[in-house]
């Protein structure tokens, strides 16, 4: 049995982790505990790295530390977690600010650690995409942001990045998911990014790479994946997409 630790904050679909877990079948077991997480202005020097992205205009989530972050990693602990991973958006404090938080929460549980952040990046990598358009999910600022830390960390090049205006309610259903990734597909894009780990996308990636003819890749996917590559764990499962059926060391049927 393989048991997975994940802290997410307010907002998370937290039930998405409830349908990954059934469609990787037995023997993998996820946790996910919310997590009350700190605000942190990114505008503020003293949170960003050297190569942060400038002027935040919000706040982003980070992890909680110290006695606030105590109880989530006893959860896990007693829940044989073996890896952990946040389900937030560190990239928002650049490529340090993003390292910090791993960093932090590795130390803390005594486990390795990753975030969402990261887990895009090396499911592009994993995958060999080149050409990336990523669904407007953020405003302009932390679109830029995104885009800036994946092309930097996973050495792709995003080809269409259209910011999400307003404050749009996150997409449900597939009608709405396809939608919402057909906003950013172009033909030269090899994969289609939609982060956010409101969406509830689980149940719905096949259909959605049937749709667009390519590999997608979100938020809460990557992230299970993320914990399972932490783990030297690969499970190949078909309903989670095609980043589920890379040279799997651990067979799962398709139905």
């Amino acid at each position: 049995m393989t048991s997975l630790g994940f802290l997410y904050p307010e907002g998370t679909a937290a039930d998405d982790y409830v349908r990954v877990e059934q469609l990787l079948g037995g023997g993998i077991r996820l946790h996910a505990v919310r997590a009350a997480p700190a605000s942190v202005d990114a505008s503020d020097p003293a949170a960003t790295a050297p190569d942060g992205p400038g002027p935040a205009l919000t706040a982003v989530p980070v992890p909680p530390d110290g006695e606030r972050l105590a109880p989530a990693v006893e959860e896990l602990r007693l829940a044989g977690a073996e890896a952990l991973v946040w389900a937030g958006p560190g990239f928002a404090l650049g490529r340090e600010g993003a390292l910090a938080q791993v960093r932090a929460l590795a130390r803390a549980a005594g486990l390795p650690a990753s975030s969402t952040s990261f887990a895009f990046a090396h499911a592009v990598r994993e995958l060999g995409v080149e050409r990336l358009a990523v669904a407007p999910v953020y405003g302009p600022e932390l679109t830029e942001r995104f885009t800036r830390f994946l092309t930097a960390e996973s050495g792709a090049r995003v080809v269409s990045a259209p910011s999400a205006t307003g404050n749009p309610a996150p997409a449900d259903g597939l009608t709405a998911l396809t939608e919402l990734a057909r906003a950013a597909d172009v033909p030269e894009a090899t994969a289609v990014l939609l982060p956010g780990t409101p969406l509830r996308t689980a149940a719905h990636l096949t259909a959605l790479e049937q749709h667009l003819g390519k590999p997608v890749l979100t938020a809460n996917q990557v992230t299970v994946w993320e914990a399972l590559r932490l783990t030297d764990r690969r499970v190949n499962a078909p309903r989670l997409g095609a980043l589920f059926t890379r040279e799997p060391l651990v067979q799962m049927p398709a139905d």
